[in-house]
């Protein structure tokens, strides 16, 4: 029988940055996939600027970004013309190394995954079935089928159902996944275009309410088309969007675009559903990404809310493993981020409910006012920094996690860390490629903290105070308690390292007692 820490189902790119981080913090795992190859469509595209930050901890973020399509600008139209511009490098040059959206088909984004994830020695086991699995209380045993049809065991101490909107794991813990399907059928298409808007920037549409984005991911012309389709007739409705062609589209959106397709690479029409399972957590059994909220792709936030799930329970999980911290650690995987998943179904379901709309009205505001607004909110420096921060996902935080104590200055404990270009040229951002627990004081830090990390183990950072951490809301003189994935546990605004003892030993963190 095999025996690892972590069985992972599903090798899409939640499953396999899940492993990935488990991979690089010495967990032993196994990943299984029930496909017999990596997907060669893809829908997710987008990557938001806070995933290639969780990337740069695994070394990742400059291989992914020279692969992918740097976006610096959405483009909004209306009835075949440019009405809003929108910058994203200004609104996000202070806030992140990647001030940008890159767009990275998931196909080849997973090719990248796989292939660091073999070089971490571990290899997607294919076609492999997760079949069934008997939660034990202190570990899970799971029955696995083979290609060739035989089954044999699998004892992990924890098991995550990284497996889908249809989730196996999710459907034998009996979880709910309450919500609903949208009336729209979204297309994606893989197109050779030209144009106006082939110019490799992203563009929408907002005319009508057949909403449809251009995503480039080359400089000539090649990029992704998402968008609905409106069922006209029964025959349509009858066959359903597995039958339906690039001809089904309304090409007046496409038109209104500023665009033509001369080429269609690949095209499929599906149904997407905003539904959220009731937990996270059932025993020794999680859900991550799309078995536990699937939403419509409007935002491109869908494979990066799956990943920052990943990346939350990966270094959980390695502390209980490695007996550093107690069980009851997971436990803050689901209060962090079902919050985070709630708000975003219901965003996404308001702003795809928009775009969608039908009616005079609806087409007023569409026409009319959103690009005005856009482009006057835009222009606002504290406008257009907050539109980013939501879109690319620097602004989650865990406040009323158990984890997050304190505040100092603008930062508060469940903040991400706020990210300053050094003096040197180097950032704050640069010490969590170790992935574990830091301290970072921005000013002195007192003789007593020093002693207290150096005696533990615990990694202690000095920036020299400058202007740059006050505007980013540090306060001189104070440490912050950073957790492996760079979020923020303990605001401390003391010199010595009291706060620090008191969080641990009331979490019982056996490593820092």
């Amino acid at each position: 029988m095999d025996k690892v820490d972590v069985l992972i189902a599903g090798a899409g790119p939640t499953g396999l940055v899940l492993a990935l981080w488990l991979a690089h913090q010495g967990i032993k795992v196994a990943i299984v996939d029930k496909a017999a190859e990596p997907g060669t469509t893809s829908r997710a595209m987008a990557v938001q600027a806070r995933t290639l930050e969780l990337y740069r901890q695994l070394g990742l973020a400059d291989e992914t970004v020279a692969a992918g399509k740097r976006n610096d600008a959405i483009n909004l139209w209306v009835r075949g013309k440019r009405k809003a511009h929108l910058p994203l490098r200004s609104a996000g040059a202070r806030l992140t190394p990647y001030p940008f959206i890159l767009v990275y088909p998931q196909d080849r984004h997973e090719q990248l995954l796989i292939r660091h994830l073999e070089l971490a020695g571990v290899r997607v086991q294919r076609p492999v079935e997760l079949v069934a699995f008997d939660d034990r209380d202190d570990y899970v045993l799971a029955r696995l089928r083979d290609p060739d049809g035989s089954e044999r065991e699998c004892e992990a101490r924890f098991l995550a159902g990284c497996d889908g909107a249809r989730s196996v794991v999710r459907n034998q813990l009996g979880a709910g996944f309450a919500g609903g399907t949208y009336e729209h059928v979204f297309y994606v298409a893989d197109v050779d275009a030209r144009g106006p808007a082939a110019d490799g920037e992203v563009h929408l549409s907002l005319e009508t309410a057949d909403f449809v984005i251009l995503l480039p991911y080359t400089d000539s012309g090649r990029a992704r088309l998402v968008g609905t389709i409106r069922e006209r007739s029964p025959e349509q409705r009858a066959h359903g969007p597995a039958s339906w062609t690039f001809d089904d589209v309304a090409h007046r959106a496409l038109t209104s675009l500023g665009i033509e397709v001369d080429t269609v690479h690949w095209f499929s029409a599906y149904r997407v559903h905003h539904r959220i399972t009731n937990h996270y957590r059932s025993g020794q059994v999680f859900l991550v990404g799309d078995a536990a909220h699937v939403h419509s792709p409007a935002g491109g936030q869908g494979m990066n809310t799956g990943i920052g799930d990943a990346v939350n329970l990966a270094w959980k999980l390695a502390a209980v493993v490695r007996r550093e911290a107690p069980d009851s650690l997971l436990d803050s995987y689901e209060s962090e981020r079902i919050a985070f998943a709630r708000k975003l179904v219901d965003t996404t379901d308001r702003m795809f409910t928009f775009i969608t709309a039908e009616g005079n009205l609806a087409d007023f505001v569409r026409i009319h006012i959103a690009p005005l607004f856009a482009t006057v909110a835009y222009g606002i420096d504290a406008v257009r920094e907050l539109l980013f921060r939501i879109i690319s996902q620097i602004t989650i935080s865990y406040h009323d996690s158990p984890l997050s104590v304190g505040g100092t200055g603008a930062i508060k404990a469940g903040d991400r860390l706020p990210w300053v270009r050094t003096d040197d040229g180097a950032d704050n951002h640069a010490p969590l490629e170790r992935i574990d627990w830091q301290v970072q004081a921005y000013g002195t830090a007192g003789d007593a903290l020093r002693t207290w990390c150096d005696l533990h183990g615990m990694p202690l950072r000095e920036y020299a105070w400058s202007a740059g951490y006050e505007e980013a809301g540090f306060m001189r003189n104070a440490h912050y308690l950073l957790r492996p994935d760079g979020h923020v546990a303990l605001c401390d605004p003391s010199a010595g390292p009291d706060a620090i003892v008191r969080y641990f030993r009331d979490r019982a963190y056996r490593r820092f007692a």
